[in-house]
């Protein structure tokens, strides 16, 4: 696997902090603008990372991102779904990423799914949430706590407090105790 970060209409370096500092109140080894982090595998685009500002710390290795979109793709370099969420913060060993804020995975094919923070595991490719969760595909909605998926939310598993609101052949709403709705 080959990974390359590019910033684009930006520059990178050490410069004053005009993001925000790590919890720690250290300041960043370097900052950039229009951050884009590309994960590859023999040329083809595994994932694709964008964000509006990013500050790597060296010290913990460690980039902290605002505004971030991922894009995953198959095999074959075709993009299956759109991560976004309001922050993220990217481990530049493993490229493990926690995404924090209104964090939306869309998939080309409908499903969408949201919690408030998600963790994607590189190595493996799945996203896990130990949050709330909410899964939605043509019309049917899940939620629960605790999530696991492969990150085009074709293969999940709810871990607990799975309820289900699903539409019936004629449009109506099944609840979770199977009444109508």
């Amino acid at each position: 696997m080959v990974i390359a970060w590019l910033p684009l209409l930006g520059g990178c370096g050490p410069q004053r902090s005009t993001g925000p500092v790590g919890s720690t109140g250290e300041l960043p080894d370097q900052e950039v603008r229009n951050f884009v982090l590309t994960e590859t595998d023999q040329g083809t685009p595994v994932w694709k990372l964008y964000a509006r500002y990013a500050a790597m710390y060296d010290a913990r290795n460690s980039i902290v991102a605002q505004a971030v979109r991922v894009d995953f793709f198959d095999a074959t370099g075709k993009k299956t779904s759109e991560l976004s969420a309001r922050e993220g913060e990217i481990d530049q060993m493993s490229r493990d990423m926690t995404a924090r804020g209104n964090v939306v995975i869309q998939t080309s094919e409908g499903t969408r799914m949201s919690t408030e923070e998600l963790r994607f595991l590189n190595r493996t490719q799945k996203v896990r949430s130990d949050r709330q969760v909410r899964v939605e595909r043509a019309g049917d909605v899940l939620t629960g706590i605790g999530f696991e998926s492969d990150p085009e939310l074709k293969h999940y598993e709810f871990k607990s407090r799975v309820r289900a609101q699903v539409r019936t052949g004629t449009g109506g709403l099944t609840g979770p105790q199977g009444g109508k709705r």
